[in-house]
């Protein structure tokens, strides 16, 4: 049996690549992971007895699109966070966290063409994996662009030919971005979305770092969309409690958009969705209603971007990320750095590269390690101080 052609052109997953990378070679101190952004800030206090009132409807078929209590929580957030309103029942999905949404959303929104060729979908380079494999399996030609220091690490998708854009379906962004932890601002989502207006197609915002940010909270796609008085079914945002909540494992997140879009999302879903369990569900609706444990998340990450800056003053490149919990270093050489990080220091990052496409202009994600925030704030200290110490 052969692997489906169409997934043919897929390199090796990034964490997969990166045990390759290191995992031959004995690591030269105590090992601190600092590759993956697995978020180790407490969880919830009151989610352990959330989970057990509920716990007797693991005897029943779960929801599919999500209960009426999880449905009203999250548009509850929405109107909190965003001051946008939307009818929990036609507009917003809940969803077993936002990966699952942002490659299952495409499969349901691309068509198999445009304008009797091809559809294009746009994606941010590096970028989230998922993204690629969306467009690939929904038949549609990946479109990479980068997103450098020279675009504040944004991609310039207005700045493409007309003869790609005639053609894109979906644009794919992230903001707060992964891995530079760029925030797209509201004049940003303005001439996107007047972008997409022109050349109609739709933009899928992952804004699952949306909570994570040190100065002013990040404005979010449909809600500038919505002061617009844009179309909402041009576009389509997700948010998890993954990094918001500190929940990672829970695999708990939400799509909204306009009513159009969630029916033809919730059709496909009914087929081939997975729901979340009910205790989930129940437990995730009073997560949505709770900012404390949020705003104590977010002072850490706070404190820790100011240790961050401390560490790195002076290094040329470096960018203090606005939002996010990741650092995007630059190195002459992103795998050699990670190979002698891990072999001096036992300190474990992630290459540049392994987020990121070639293209005729050179690899974004050449030159630059991407550093994971989420540990404890002494050992990432340390971790930090080792980075420093090793490669500068």
């Amino acid at each position: 049996m052969e692997f489906p052609e169409r997934f043919s052109n897929l390199p090796p997953y990034a964490f997969p690549r990166l045990r390759e990378l290191l995992d031959s070679h004995p690591a030269g101190g105590p090992v601190l992971h600092m590759s993956i952004g697995e978020p180790k800030h407490p969880m919830p206090s009151f989610l352990g007895a959330a989970l057990a009132e509920a716990a007797n409807t693991f005897a029943s078929y779960p929801d599919n699109n999500g209960t009426p209590e999880l449905l009203a929580s999250i548009a509850a957030w929405l109107q909190r966070r965003y001051k946008i309103t939307l009818n929990p029942a036609t507009q917003i999905m809940a969803l077993n966290g936002s990966r699952e949404g942002l490659f299952n959303t495409c499969l349901a929104l691309c068509p198999e063409q445009k304008h009797g060729r091809k559809p294009k979908i746009l994606i941010p380079n590096p970028f989230y994996q998922v993204y690629a494999v969306a467009a690939v399996t929904a038949g549609a030609q990946p479109v990479f662009v980068p997103a450098r220091a020279e675009t504040a690490f944004l991609p310039d998708y207005a700045a493409l030919p007309d003869d790609v854009l005639n053609d894109v379906t979906i644009a794919y962004i992230c903001s707060p971005s992964n891995p530079q932890g760029a925030i797209a601002s509201r004049e940003y989502w303005k001439d996107l979305i007047a972008l997409a207006e022109k050349y109609d197609f739709r933009i899928f915002a992952d804004e699952c770092y949306s909570e994570v940010y040190r100065g002013d909270p990040p404005d979010g796609a449909l809600q500038v969309a919505t002061e617009m008085g844009a179309d909402p079914d041009r576009v389509v945002i997700f948010h998890s409690l993954s990094k918001r909540s500190n929940l990672p494992g829970m695999r708990s997140g939400f799509v909204a958009s306009g009513a159009k879009n969630i029916t033809a999302i919730k059709t496909l879903r009914a087929y081939a969705g997975a729901p979340l369990p009910g205790p989930i569900q129940h437990a995730s609706a009073r997560v949505w209603a709770d900012e404390e444990h949020v705003e104590h998340s977010r002072a850490l990450y706070v404190e820790k971007f100011a240790i961050a800056d401390q560490i790195f003053a002076g290094l040329d490149g470096y960018t203090p990320p606005q939002a996010g919990f990741f650092l995007w270093l630059p190195v002459k050489d992103g795998e050699q750095a990670t190979l002698k990080l891990w072999q001096e220091t036992g300190v474990r990052v992630l290459p540049g590269k392994y987020l990121s496409r070639p293209t005729p202009d050179g690899d974004p994600g050449d030159g630059y390690i991407r550093v994971a925030m989420v540990a404890e704030k002494n050992e990432m200290t340390d971790g930090l101080r080792k980075i420093r110490d090793c490669l500068y």
